[in-house]
């Protein structure tokens, strides 16, 4: 397969989101060797021209395209049946959708449910297991969890004996030779098949205790050197939460990672089998749009509450609620430091009204929140503001902190951190009165009104209605959404007080969007070509913990883009000689049933596609290595020939034919890597990789 990424790189010469009115031209062959670095030329943007309808079957298939990860087999003719319309009806309320059989699935990840603090309590960190250690905090009550703290200690203290230091400089302990260390591993592995024997004549549900109650050196021989179909038989026996434990005696000191891992693997899942799917594509746009990095400090307790409670929770509601909600998270406090930043003049440092000798210190303003909150949340960075301003509005969100964040304690407004006295901010005067700190309500203390009002304010501005309605335009229409479109949307958003809903409904309703000018025109992220692989194809991703693994090595490392702007939504960033190999790399592996022991079936995939056919016979011109043939709705897949396999393909997996110069060149690489008694299987596996890796699956 190694002449597989040889006809990526010829395919990246054709450009990825060419407008669907100009035909593919052929391109020469000595152009085909782009350098690493090259990327497709893109296209100039569209010129104003009348706007071409969609047919209903591609009025359909755009609105999966855009509001769903993928369409699976036969949710065209699902839509069809119910009109676009009603189906984003549906979608728009997804309390009404059931969702159960992904909910099976999440209860694998019980973190998912968890509260900050809980999760912490669970999956401690180092400097949890060293207060716990240095008896400052106590040792959990429950007895699996304790068992996970006696070993997590037991390394910790392993560790400092290891550092320790002689007065002369040396090291207090002898480090062990190779040959000792060989010879312990092979104690500890003979520990461990042991410890299997004993526990599998046990029934499932005595294993954990037994295993818990064993002194903390075989705990860690046992889940550090158990292998093979043991390990695996026994891991799949326990209870999710019994896994958990296990896995956390058998990790290095801190186990805060499962979290991030158990959250990453679910967002696939939910991007993949999700019948609610409108309501994860915006989760995963308002996240983007909110960013936070979970590497950032305790966000890495805090981002799944974050996600779950502050975006998707209010992913289809009112802005105004959804960017108060991300204002008052601990998650985009300790990311943009807003829980550290304090008032000049402030009680907190220093500053004693009622005595004129109090000494100021020397603690400030953070301003990277008061600034990002109106360059990348509401008005954009052309909203018309000065730095004064972003230095007024850091002052008004002073005493917006966080209570104990490494111990994931809750957001809170402290008052002795708010900077007091009126600032002048965007031509208001925000200030608290007596007569208005007499009248708020209850869960909105003094000071803090202060910062609610400017982020009303901000919500109401025309200029972030602009601004929200443009970023929706680029993710579900264009890279370069048209002008009078994104206008259309922003009355919208004035005219509902930023209802959510109502401005897709007006996108979804627009010309533009169903028209053949923005039809499969937006290039897909490594998560949506990830998850699109796996939702066109039926394939149940039996491994997402390896998925997250494959979209980091391509470029998207899930709840880890570092900057406040998120992950870019537009093609430049995304399509390059080297990402187009990775995916077909990728495809490849996965139709041949290499990609970590996940389960594929092509002639399954052909079959849906087969099934999905008119029901009248259709005839297709063939490719002249092949006789003609008809196709009809009986053809067996394992019978089909490639060039009915490639079209039944294109129309399962593209919605539609893919270009001529596609098809030649997928018939050139059929030719040189197949022969006539190459199993009918291989053949169909590398036709779907290849219709996966082509240009106009890249697109939605």
């Amino acid at each position: 397969m190694r002449a597989v990424p040889i006809l990526l790189l010829a395919l990246t010469l054709t450009p990825l989101h060419a407008q669907n009115e100009a035909p593919m031209q052929p391109t020469s062959r000595a152009a085909a060797k782009p350098s690493k670095t090259a990327k497709p030329k893109l296209p100039p943007p569209p010129k104003s021209a009348p706007l071409t309808p969609l047919t209903q079957q591609e009025k359909a298939l755009q609105i999966l395209n855009r509001f769903t990860f993928g369409p699976c087999p036969g949710d065209v003719q699902r839509v069809l049946a119910m009109t676009p319309e009603a189906w984003f009806e549906q979608q728009l309320n997804p309390q009404t959708i059931n969702d159960d059989a992904l909910n099976k699935r999440l209860n694998d990840y019980p973190t998912l449910n968890m509260q900050p603090d809980q999760a912490l309590t669970q999956f401690p960190d180092r400097g949890t297991i060293q207060q716990v250690a240095d008896s400052k905090r106590p040792m959990p009550s429950d007895p699996n969890l304790a068992a996970v703290y006696e070993v997590q200690i037991y390394k910790l203290n392993k560790e400092n004996e290891t550092k320790k230091i002689n007065a002369d400089g040396k090291s207090a302990v002898t480090p062990p030779t190779e040959a000792e260390l060989a010879d312990q591993k092979k104690q500890d592995q003979a520990t461990a098949a042991r410890i299997a024997g004993d526990l599998f004549t046990l029934p499932k549900e005595q294993r954990m205790p037994a295993l818990i109650k064993l002194p903390v050196s075989d705990r860690i021989a046992f889940t550090t050197y158990v292998a093979g179909d043991q390990r695996n038989l026994l891991l799949g026996q326990l209870t999710p939460r019994e896994r958990q434990i296990f896995n956390a005696m058998a990790a290095n000191i801190g186990t805060s990672y499962q979290i991030i891992n158990e959250l990453s693997q679910a967002k696939l899942l939910r991007a993949i089998l999700s019948e609610r799917q409108l309501q994860e594509v915006m989760t995963d746009f308002w996240f983007n749009h909110f960013n936070i990095y979970i590497g950032k400090d305790s966000d890495q307790w805090y981002t799944t509450t974050y996600e779950r409670d502050v975006i998707r929770k209010n992913a289809l509601g009112k802005f105004r609620d959804l960017l108060l909600a991300t204002a008052t998270s601990p998650a985009m406090m300790v990311y943009l430091d807003n829980w550290q930043s304090i008032g000049p003049d402030s009680l907190a440092n220093g500053v004693n009204p009622s005595n004129p000798n109090s000494k100021k210190g020397n603690r400030g303003l953070n301003e990277n929140y008061g600034r990002e909150v109106m360059e990348l949340h509401t008005v954009g960075v052309n909203g018309g503001y000065t730095q004064a301003d972003v230095t007024a509005l850091s002052a008004i969100l002073t005493g917006w902190t966080v209570d104990r964040p490494n111990q994931g304690g809750p957001f809170q407004f402290d008052a002795k951190r708010h900077e007091p006295g009126p600032k002048q901010w965007l031509g208001h005067t925000i200030a608290t009165t007596d007569s208005e700190a007499a009248n708020l309500p209850a869960n909105i203390p003094t000071g803090m009104n202060e910062g609610v009002d400017a982020l009303n304010l901000l919500a109401a501005s025309p200029k972030t209605a602009h601004f929200i309605s443009y970023k929706l335009a680029q993710r579900f229409v264009a890279d370069e959404p048209p002008p009078v479109l994104v206008d259309r949307m922003a009355a919208t958003y004035l005219a509902t007080d930023g209802d959510i809903k109502a401005i897709l409904r007006t996108l979804v309703q627009s010309p533009e969007f169903n028209s053949r000018k923005y039809f499969r025109n937006k290039v897909k992220t490594p998560m949506e070509f990830l998850a699109s692989a796996f939702r066109t194809t039926a394939t149940d991703p039996s491994n997402p913990g390896a998925l997250v693994n494959t979209i980091k090595s391509m470029g998207m490392p899930l709840y880890y883009a570092l900057p406040p702007t998120g992950y870019y939504i537009t093609a430049d960033h995304w399509m390059n000689s080297s990402a187009l190999v990775d995916r077909l790399n990728f495809a490849y592996s996965l139709t041949g049933n290499k990609f970590a022991n996940q389960k594929f079936d092509s002639a399954h995939v052909l079959a849906l596609g087969l099934m999905a056919q008119p029901a009248t016979t259709v005839q297709t011109t063939l490719h002249p290595r092949y006789a003609e043939t008809v196709l009809t709705t009986d053809t067996p897949p394992e019978t089909a020939g490639p060039d009915i396999a490639l079209h039944v393909l294109e129309s399962t997996l593209i919605g539609g034919e893919i270009s001529s110069q596609t098809n030649q060149l997928i018939h050139k690489q059929i030719a040189e890597l197949t022969t006539p008694t190459s199993p009918p299987t291989d053949t169909l596996n590398l036709l779907t990789a290849l219709v996966m890796g082509s240009p106009e699956f890249q697109l939605r």
